[in-house]
């Protein structure tokens, strides 16, 4: 019964508000290469649905860059740490190297792919030159007195490199070994982004005084400033295009522009958001003009984490490429398996296309905070979410979209579950079970003198519903069809579990019901209405820490875990004894897992992937 990976859809670049995020490509102009979470991912331009994730930092990483041969990345994390690792795997590690105090900010490479030059927030120094392959100093970074944000070195000989500030400079280094050799104060304000065009003729330097100053690519002589005026927000983002006579910028005023380099003439603008409205969300953070195409695509980045592709002559994107950035907390499928929604930390809700391998975000107000918990109604048409904004939303599936009108909860949701015949709609609150109409109009309440931990509802009979209750038990009540009451007392409660139940589900026809818990075992019961709930198999123990989510397949024979110890598992009712696990399937846990189809299982977690497996040989 293995299961394998099938498709890893890449979580968004991480953005930071007022801070540039950099973006690489390799010299084919085939893959990009950026940070997010704890992880770094190498995503196929043309197809984003491939994507590789390299899972080798421990802590938040903030850049990645290819080397100009195109084999090897380096990337950095807030621990000051660089690895230097394989990019057509993304697995082996050639070294890791600690390099400053604080948090990495830019990386660049020699034109040999031999030497690279790491900057950023250090409190010794605010950067260092080193070998890939071995860590050996050949130079270091001196010059600045702040924060060192941009580094870029000249690609041809004798070896040149130029990093940028918060203090306003940019400091020249000659090389290698590096050394500091010159410096320039052409900036008021934080400088934000630098870049040597692919001759190492010129050399370009950008700030948040919306400022885009050109300089001597040899001697570091500043030349000329150019476009005055024209940027209305700070610039985040600089890129040469192969020719080295234009480049790209991306600024907070919401454009991406071509300039000239010659002339300094601003030949071509894309801007986002509404027209003459100030959108936060579409500030350009970060651009690339990967090289080696004969297309001239440009791909950008905003706040929201979305990569526009621009083509010069086109006024609009020709793709955008959407995800999530943070924390996946939620997903849900409908019955069929075809609608599959995401919910992320901070309330972004994504619907995904899992045979195209695209996600698309959902139009309407969203959660302005965490997404807990999605449950499908029976048809699938809409699927209800709740959140830590305390509202029960709606989306209409097939428009991709929310619905207008909301609920506002009287407490903090723990989950949230649907009658199979579609009549209500059942949170498990902070104070007890609330129970509203499909129309998202209160019902009723049945209070607990405990917090309910989760909920689930039968498929197959809709007037039974359970929930995590206090010592560790599962309570199952019973739902009046007529009024939309709820028991006063449990028909049955559930007590061979030995911690707290963290998640529950009822198979597809009903038949069992799963509950999780705490410490990472699974028992599996038997319905029986209001009469016995026996236990089917309590030997679904692999989990080393809180299940987090469990799904059946339609058949109701196999279920799909995931857990905060990061492992999918796939187990059988027939062989209890018998699964299949996929270790550190998501870094830091996994929060979401789902059946759409049978032998695809699709997992969501903390590192903001989604990920498609497929599972074969059940028995």
């Amino acid at each position: 019964m293995p299961i394998e990976i099938d498709k890893i859809l890449a979580a968004a670049p991480a953005t930071t508000r007022g801070q540039a995020t950099q973006l690489s490509c390799d010299p084919k102009g085939e893959r990009i290469v950026y940070a997010s979470g704890k992880s770094i991912f190498v995503r196929t331009i043309d197809e984003p649905s491939k994507s590789l994730q390299y899972t080798g930092h421990t802590t938040t990483t903030t850049v990645a860059r290819f080397s100009p041969s195109g084999f090897w990345v380096a990337s950095g994390d807030v621990s000051g740490k660089v690895r230097v690792w394989d990019a057509v795997g993304a697995e082996n590690t050639k070294g890791e190297y600690s390099i400053i105090s604080g948090r990495i900010n830019d990386i660049a490479w020699d034109g040999d792919s031999q030497r690279v030059i790491a900057v950023g927030d250090g409190r010794e120094r605010f950067g260092h030159a080193f070998t890939a392959d071995s860590g050996n100093s050949v130079g270091e970074v001196t010059g600045h007195s702040k924060v060192v944000n941009a580094v870029s070195i000249r690609q041809q000989r004798p070896l040149r490199a130029a990093t940028v500030s918060d203090d306003g400079s940019m400091c020249f280094l000659h090389g290698a070994p590096f050394k500091f050799a010159d410096k320039a104060s052409e900036h008021k304000g934080f400088v934000t982004g630098t870049a040597f065009s692919p001759d190492g003729t010129i050399l370009v330097t950008v700030g948040a005084d919306r400022k885009i100053q050109l300089y001597d690519g040899k001697t570091g002589a500043p030349t000329k400033t150019i476009g005055e005026g024209v940027h209305t927000g700070g610039i985040y983002g600089i890129s040469w295009a192969s020719d080295s006579k234009r480049f790209v910028t991306s600024s907070a005023d919401q454009t991406v522009r071509v300039w000239d380099a010659e002339s300094g003439e601003n030949t071509e603008t894309w801007r986002f958001g509404p027209e003459g409205a100030v959108s936060i969300p579409d500030q350009q953070v970060g651009v690339v003009w990967p090289h080696g195409r004969t297309d001239g695509l440009i791909i950008s980045l905003n706040l929201n984490g979305d990569l526009n592709y621009l083509v010069p002559g086109n006024p609009k994107p020709i793709r955008v490429v959407q995800g999530h950035n943070k924390n996946i907390t939620a997903l849900g499928a409908s019955p069929d398996g075809k609608a599959l929604l995401t919910g992320s930390f901070e309330g972004r809700v994504l619907s995904w296309d899992l045979a195209a391998g695209t996600g698309t975000v959902v139009d309407g107000q969203s959660h302005s905070n965490q997404v807990t918990q999605f449950a499908p109604s029976p048809s699938g048409g809409t699927i209800y979410s709740v959140g830590w904004d305390d509202t029960l939303r709606s989306v209409d599936v097939s428009a991709n979209t929310f619905t207008g009108s909301f609920t506002q909860l009287s407490a903090q949701p723990k989950g949230v579950a649907t009658t199979s015949d579609g009549k209500f709609v059942v949170v498990a609150a902070h104070t007890g079970i609330q129970v509203y109409q499909e129309g998202s109009d209160f019902i009723s309440e049945l209070p607990t003198t405990f917090t309910p931990t989760a909920i689930a509802t039968s498929p197959s009979d809709a007037s039974v519903i359970a929930f995590g209750g206090d010592g560790n038990t599962v309570r199952i009540h019973s739902l009046s069809s007529s009024d939309g009451t709820l028991s006063s007392q449990p028909v049955a409660v559930l007590t061979n579990s030995s911690a707290q139940i963290s998640t529950l589900s009822f198979s597809r026809d009903g038949k069992f019901l799963a509950a999780g818990n705490s410490t990472g075992k699974i028992v599996v019961y038997r319905t029986g209405g209001s009469g016995s709930w026996e236990v089917e198999t309590d030997r679904w123990s692999a989990h080393t820490a809180r299940v987090l989510s469990i799904a059946w397949n339609e058949a109701g024979t196999h279920a799909v875990s995931g857990g905060l110890d990061t492992n999918v598992c796939v187990w059988s009712l027939a062989k209890p004894g018998s699964r299949t696990s996929a270790p550190n399937a998501h870094k830091d846990g996994v929060n979401g897992v789902a059946w759409t189809e049978e032998g695809t299982v699709v997992s969501t977690g903390v590192d903001g992937a989604v990920k498609v497996w497929k599972v074969s040989g059940l028995p």
